[in-house]
């Protein structure tokens, strides 16, 4: 399999982690950014470096910002020479889960610009640079969604906008990359062990139990990480705009 050079956005804990940790495992070089400091990410790197052949980066970025999404792609190409695939992970919870009629436009604004707007733009880049740069490698873009895209949760109603408008990205770009020959695809994690459902982990220990996903187990971000593993075989190469879901059966329709 050949070994490509991947950005990975929030790639520093949670579903990022564990997509970073498989990408890595497959020998591929690996690049992820976060809004921490450079520092924080020294021993995560040093893990890495010390199990795994690739190379790998973190960078400081706040995706949500047009000036560090540029610097992103610029200090990548710089360490890596090009691009060739782009996992868009990054994304934030609501600081606070509010019913409709309470939720804030602050929160709502801050939920959208990083969860949609970061990554439809960081694409833009991207995409440009793969079209720079056609390789012969495999190329991709792979948007991590949610199953939140289609299941209304109202007390944090922002977090499904925006899942829901990723979904539409990613069949927007898989209609304009076509001709380009860089597929785009989307992952829709179900219930999934991370920072951000540890708030509510106690509620869906108790829905597993009852059987809320067929397999009764929660999902781990190694799960998504497997799957972008996968995709980046280029085994689903005829696949453009398609959606996968990693979510235990729980959207499946049952009596």
């Amino acid at each position: 399999m050949e070994h490509l050079n991947v950005l990975v956005t929030g790639g520093a804990r949670g579903i990022g982690a564990g997509i970073v940790e498989q990408l890595a495992g497959k020998g591929h070089n690996v690049a992820f950014c976060g809004r921490a400091a450079v520092e924080t990410a020294e021993e995560v790197l040093s893990g890495l470096r010390n199990r795994f052949p690739g190379k790998f980066i973190y960078y400081q970025c706040d995706v949500s910002n047009a000036e560090d999404r540029e610097k992103l792609v610029d200090s990548f190409l710089a360490d890596f020479g090009c691009i060739d695939v782009l996992v868009n992970n990054a994304g934030v919870a609501p600081n606070v889960r509010a019913d409709l009629l309470e939720m804030s436009e602050e929160s709502f604004t801050r939920v959208l610009t990083i969860n949609l707007m970061g990554p439809f733009f960081l694409t833009q880049l991207a995409a440009k640079k793969i079209m720079e740069n056609q390789n012969g490698k495999f190329h991709c873009i792979v948007n991590i969604g949610s199953v939140s895209a289609d299941y209304a949760s109202i007390n944090r109603g922002e977090y499904c906008l925006s899942k829901a408008g990723v979904a539409m990205a990613t069949k927007l770009w898989a209609v304009r990359l076509a001709d380009e020959n860089i597929p785009v695809y989307e992952l829709r994690p179900g219930v999934i062990k991370s920072d951000m459902t540890s708030v509510v982990s106690a509620k869906y220990d108790k829905m597993i139990a009852e059987g809320l996903t067929l397999q009764r187990r929660w999902g781990m971000p190694e799960d998504i990480g497997k799957a972008v593993a996968m995709l980046l075989e280029g085994s689903l190469a005829y696949s453009t705009g398609q959606v996968i879901n990693i979510d235990g059966g729980l959207t499946i329709e049952r009596f």
